[in-house]
């Protein structure tokens, strides 16, 4: 099986919701399947405007990734940017896609509502995800519930592509629904986003670190009451400790007894303890940038001949370019 995911480069860091909702699930099957991991560089040009930061944030995506354990013998990992066909294929696919199906996109309306532009590019944007799934002909695409829709886009895209040219050109993609995803509170409570600029970056200064995780919104129960269990601080500890250690410890909470700050620093302590070692191993790579850029490289050209035959089979099969047989391979 193929699976294929991408992630924006819209932070110079990613956050405990990236790494405990995705990337850690998103690692484990690079030993289970044929893993393709994108730095969707092309996407980010809905909200960062400026070329070098982009240019970091991808660097820094590619950092994280490999920081945490992506192995490039096992899984390709590229910038999406450094293969121009998938904008090619996402022209071809917004050719027959209805106007009616991306307006009902609900990602487009939570980003309008959180004051985004109503950019093309932004209204647009399943259309270019579709073409990053069908161009690398992905069997499956690890999302969460919140993205389910997109994947419906994409099979709906292909379906109608292969129907108007008459050719099974673009494979039909399934949604890998990570069942365990932790759903990350940020520090207000909210899902752990940078749109609302709640995160806590992993690889963050310490010091910016502690800010955010004393920052944590709690409210004024005193040390002596007994304590809602279910809030974003208890969560976001909960991340880092294990079954008995959580049952213990929300024990003592709804007795009574377990301060907000004392759980801050323990949480504070732990989070910093986990990530140090991906934290020193990204310290050294972030002294190597030329090799990073060599992995990104070797990542775009194994992805490229996966891409190419498909490119090559949709443009036959709508007629672009001179006559040439071509078909899919995998």
């Amino acid at each position: 099986m193929r699976v294929l995911s991408g992630t924006q480069p819209s932070a110079s860091h990613l956050h405990l919701g990236n790494y405990f909702g995705a990337l850690r699930q998103y690692l484990a099957l690079q030993g289970q399947h044929e893993a393709l991991y994108f730095i969707a560089d092309y996407h980010s040009m809905n909200g960062v405007r400026d070329a070098g930061e982009r240019r970091r944030n991808t660097l820094a995506v590619a950092l994280d990734y490999l920081a945490c354990g992506l192995d490039p013998e096992r899984a390709i990992l590229f910038r999406q940017s450094d293969l121009p066909e998938v904008c090619e294929l996402a022209w071809m696919l917004s050719t027959l896609t209805p106007m009616g199906l991306l307006e009902r996109a609900v990602a487009y309306k939570d980003k309008l509502a959180q004051g985004q532009s109503a950019d093309h590019g932004l209204f647009a944007y399943p259309v270019l995800m579709a073409a990053d799934i069908l161009l690398y002909r992905a069997d499956l695409v690890p999302v969460g519930q919140d993205q389910k829709q997109h994947i419906e886009m994409t099979r709906d895209m292909a379906a109608r592509f292969n129907r108007v040219y008459g050719a099974e050109v673009l494979k039909i993609p399934e949604p890998y629904i990570l069942e365990e995803v932790a759903v990350v509170p940020g520090t207000d409570g909210r899902k752990m986003s940078k749109s609302y600029g709640n995160v806590i970056a992993m690889f963050a200064p310490a010091a910016e670190i502690k800010r955010a995780v004393m920052g944590i919104k709690t409210d004024s129960t005193p040390v002596e009451a007994p304590k809602d269990v279910k809030t974003p601080l208890f969560q976001l500890w909960a991340l880092f400790a294990s079954p008995a250690e959580r049952e213990e410890t929300f024990a003592r909470a709804q007795r009574g007894g377990l301060g907000y700050g004392e759980l801050k620093q323990d949480l504070l302590a732990r989070l910093l303890a986990h990530f140090e070692p991906m934290r020193q191993r990204r310290e050294a790579l972030a002294k190597k940038p030329d090799e990073v850029e060599d992995v990104l490289a070797s990542g775009a050209a194994r992805a490229r001949a996966i891409a190419a035959p498909v490119l090559a089979a949709a443009r036959e099969a709508a007629g672009l370019g001179g006559p040439r047989s071509a078909s899919p391979r995998r």
